[in-house]
């Protein structure tokens, strides 16, 4: 039987030790604030980069920005960093900044419920604990859940089956006949890295992902040690990546007409990368470029070229025993299945039973699809804040410079929760509406809405996951806690 120990009360409770976890510890600590804890249901920090080992993980997003603005990192080795070395530098991160004397580790919360009398939400553990916060912080990230596919038959396959999410390093792929079910991001990394390795390798795809080549090369000691010696060498080349990145918007968001000039530049990939005709019309996407994430690649069309590789575009029927069979009859035999099928994101199911004012359940009020303000606060749930909430992900940028202008946001919170002695802020349902309403409107406008399928929609289409303009513009909105877009209740 589950024990219920006392409860203790800390001022603020963070639930995930991943970038935006740490983001809002190490915020906190900067400003002063040492009443904190952060709860991780794993035994080390890391969040996805811990969790996601598949073979070629990497970032899409170059090192020096997909990282903290106050901590560069002269020492990367590669332009974009590989998932060990982003994991090395959240854990270098943890260590420098005195995070683990905070961190509760092999800790994972069960549910949290806000107690309006004395505005203190109440957590659980799985091992019972009860752990009351004045200011509740999700950092669990939406990246976080594997999308399992609904395919008839899966549980009935003899060989090894995993999920990107998942990777089990222990079983061995050489000389095995795999099957690969996705080809979106994760499969684009998997695929090159597997294919040398295995006798044979089927791919099944559903959808072509727009792949354009990947700007990436290794860092030499030299440039490191310069980068180490001059640290503004290293702040410029961020600054030149971030404006880059930031250009993208104008065909993404601003005018998806412009998106016309990069499809031309990944057909032409496609055409110099791929030699057989009738290959090149199975990964040639028909939408437009961005409606679905974009994916960098440098090997990705040799290995589909690979004598011991096929690319299935004929839709699964059923997974068997031994195989996977396709519509029209065909059965191709497999030893091990890899479901490279991604995250359940656009969903935003919470990452916990969470249970505002009155009881109401946050999975209840975000049925219709989620939503919150500036992607942060939800209305009904007061002092709770979340890391990477509803349409804060980019489609272009990274999500490092989204994360930390919440943390400032969430310490000016803090903050004004202080000094003006509140019990609780809990943001104004109109000020929600109005943001959300704006905010679906300009994502109407986008190169997501144009047509296709993707996981930043729900089932009934609602964009949920992308933010629609540039990340400097969210920094700006975010700036400092506004009161008036908020209920404030005084203490006492």
């Amino acid at each position: 039987m589950v024990h219920e120990a006392p409860a203790e009360t800390q001022r603020v409770l963070i639930v995930g030790a991943g970038f935006a976890g740490l983001a809002m510890g190490i915020t906190l600590k900067e400003a002063g604030i040492d009443e904190f804890t952060i709860l991780e249901q794993a035994d080390e920090v890391g969040g996805t980069w811990r969790d996601n080992r598949y073979p070629g993980c990497g970032c899409d997003v170059q090192s020096h920005l997909y990282s903290f603005s106050f901590e560069p990192n002269p020492r990367w080795s590669r332009m974009f960093a590989r998932q060990e070395e982003i994991l090395q530098y959240l854990v270098h991160c943890t260590d420098k900044y005195g995070l683990r004397p905070h961190i509760r580790f092999r800790t994972a919360v069960l549910d949290a419920r806000f107690d309006e009398p004395t505005g203190l939400w109440e957590v659980r553990t799985r091992a019972g604990d009860v752990i009351r916060a004045r200011v509740l912080v999700t950092g669990c990230g939406v990246l976080s859940r594997p999308s399992y596919p609904d395919i008839a038959g899966l549980s009935t396959f003899a060989g090894k089956t995993f999920h990107s999410a998942d990777w089990d390093a222990a079983f061995p792929l050489e000389g095995r006949t795999v099957a690969v079910i996705g080809t979106g991001a994760s499969a684009v990394q998997i695929i090159p890295s597997i294919a040398p390795k295995v006798a044979r390798l089927a791919v099944y795809q559903r959808t072509p992902p727009w792949v354009l080549p990947k700007p990436d090369r290794e860092i030499g000691a030299v440039e490191q040690a310069l980068f180490a010696r001059v640290p503004a060498l290293q702040k410029a080349l961020r600054r030149v990546i971030y404006w880059q990145r930031e250009a993208l918007v104008l065909g993404l968001a601003v005018e998806p007409r412009l998106m016309k000039i990069a499809e031309a530049v990944g057909r032409k990939y496609v055409e110099e990368s791929v030699a057989d005709p009738a290959l090149r019309a199975k990964v040639l996407p028909t939408y437009a470029m961005g409606c679905k994430r974009i994916v960098p690649s440098n090997d990705y069309y040799g290995a589909l070229q690979r004598e011991n590789v096929e690319v299935v575009t004929e839709p699964i029927a059923e997974i068997r025993a031994n195989g996977v069979l396709t519509r029209d009859g065909t059965e191709r035999q497999a030893d091990a299945l890899v479901l490279a099928t991604g995250f359940q994101a656009a969903e935003h199911v919470a990452p916990f039973e969470l249970r505002g004012r009155a009881g109401a359940r946050l999975d209840e009020v975000w049925r219709d699809g989620a939503e919150a303000y500036l992607g942060t606060t939800v209305s009904g749930f007061p002092n709770l804040f979340m890391m990477t909430g509803p349409n804060t992900l980019l489609g272009h940028s990274s999500m490092v410079f989204i994360i930390e202008a919440q943390a400032r946001y969430v310490l000016s919170s803090i903050r004004a929760m202080r000094e003006r002695r509140l019990k609780l802020v809990d943001v104004r349902a109109d000020a929600q509406a109005r943001y959300n309403e704006r905010l679906q409107e300009r994502l109407g406008k986008t190169v997501w809405a144009s047509g296709c399928t993707s996981w930043y929609k729900t089932r009934s289409g609602k964009n949920t996951m992308l933010w629609p303009g540039f990340t400097f513009e969210y920094r700006l909105r975010t700036r400092r806690f506004e009161p008036r877009d908020y209920e404030l209740v005084p203490a006492g």
